[in-house]
């Protein structure tokens, strides 16, 4: 099935910058939240240690002060991601495949 080369690249372009702050916001308050909670080497986790970095895993979750973006930002995020995935795997799978040049005995 081929598609329209053109329109892929517009819509990956036009997606991307729109979708590179949430997805980096999203990726660094995730890992600090669990560097953060579990910083503290073999002790177990405790429930104290998670409230103080509640702050982060609201921002993750797309809370951003009064904003709230609570029930939209996951999915948002995750249709925009799909989107580039399909979008980047599509013209990839489209793009010409380079034939290497034979030598001049006739081996690759």
């Amino acid at each position: 099935m081929k598609f329209n080369q053109l329109r892929l690249r517009q819509l990956h372009r036009a997606l991307v910058p729109v979708m590179v702050l949430p997805l980096l916001l999203t990726l660094t308050t995730g890992v600090l939240f669990q560097f953060a909670v579990a910083s503290d080497g073999l002790r177990p986790v405790s429930d104290q240690r998670a409230n103080d970095f509640l702050w982060l895993l609201e921002l993750h979750r797309g809370k951003f002060g009064q904003i709230n973006l609570d029930f939209v930002y996951p999915f948002l995020n995750a249709l925009g991601l799909l989107t580039l995935l399909i979008t980047g795997i599509l013209m990839w799978l489209q793009t010409p495949s380079r034939k290497r040049p034979k030598n001049a005995n006739g081996s690759r």
